[in-house]
């Protein structure tokens, strides 16, 4: 049996009908361009550039809304394994191209060709790559540019934050396919915007505007659609302005302690707390309070 992602399409939500922590070693400081410069990825549908600290992943299929498709999918992957990968990349700011769509879901022309087994690993495949971006150890900012549908909707469901375009649309319509969301919808949106509110989205399939979206808690704001990027990168550079270490720990046990019971989530955020007070970023961070001074963190 061929490997997952050379089987048909990894299965990502819908389209809209036009288509206890181990052993803790400090990383060692890492100066700027100390680094040998990484191989420039050859991605297909997938725009991919750094600058500075800041990784941008663009969806760059604008004529099929962004649509998800087996490359898409493949490339979205290299993309993110190369910024968990790049100690100088900070954060990322993931978006779609054009001003339409940021991902409106799945290929359709790919869907309509998905058996009962290529459906499952597909869906499995989505779940990996979206679980990848949770779980980066970076933050990432979703830039929602237009339609957040099925596939897109779950994607944006995986980044540390959300901030919408004023025209930006929100859904999970699979159930009107005959499916139900499948790359993690049906997981994260309850713990979003609550188990009631949630079902009401997947099993209607209705689409909500982004200030709908906005007052459930789905996104974390609305701004216009030409103020997108630059309110991505403030917030960005905000959380890149703390200590990577402690920024870190603190995504892990918030990912984490979503998944366990409170009591155990804090014993894992006291473990973390613990970790963060041996770092040279928390010697650095209090003494530049006490001295009342800019900290300099070296994420060590």
């Amino acid at each position: 049996m061929a490997p997952a992602h050379q089987r048909r399409p990894p299965y990502q939500g819908d389209i809209t009908m036009v288509s206890g922590a181990a052993p803790f070693t400090p990383p060692p400081a890492t100066a700027p361009n100390s680094a040998p410069p990484r191989a420039a990825l050859a991605l297909a549908n997938v725009l991919y550039e750094k600058k500075g600290s800041i990784a941008y992943v663009r969806v760059n299929r604008p004529k099929v809304l962004n649509a998800l498709n087996t490359p898409t999918w493949t490339d979205l992957r290299a993309a993110f394994e190369d910024t968990k990968a790049d100690a100088s990349v900070r954060g990322v700011i993931l978006t779609g191209a054009g001003d339409k769509a940021f991902i409106a879901g799945a290929d359709i022309s790919e869907l309509a060709h998905v058996d009962a087994y290529d459906a499952e690993e597909s869906s499995r495949f989505g779940q990996g790559v979206l679980d990848l971006i949770e779980n980066l150890g970076k933050p990432v900012i979703a830039a929602v540019n237009g339609f957040a549908l099925g596939g897109g909707c779950e994607t944006a469901m995986a980044c540390t934050i959300r901030i919408a375009a004023e025209h930006a649309k929100f859904g999970q319509p699979e159930v009107k396919l005959g499916l139900l969301p499948g790359g993690g919808g049906t997981q994260r949106l309850p713990r979003l915007v609550g188990k009631g509110r949630a079902l009401q989205l997947i099993l209607t399939g209705e689409t909500i505007s982004a200030q709908e979206a906005y007052r459930i808690g789905l996104v974390n704001e609305v701004v216009a659609a030409a103020d997108l990027i630059d309110r991505a990168e403030t917030i960005l550079k905000q959380i890149m302005a703390n200590a990577p270490i402690a920024v870190k720990f603190s995504l892990e046990a918030a990912n984490k302690g979503m998944d366990t019971s409170q009591s155990e989530g804090f014993a894992l955020e006291a473990s973390f707390f613990g970790i963060c007070a041996a770092t040279e970023d928390k010697k650095e961070g209090t003494a530049a309070f006490l001295e009342k001074r800019a900290p300099q963190f070296r994420g060590r």
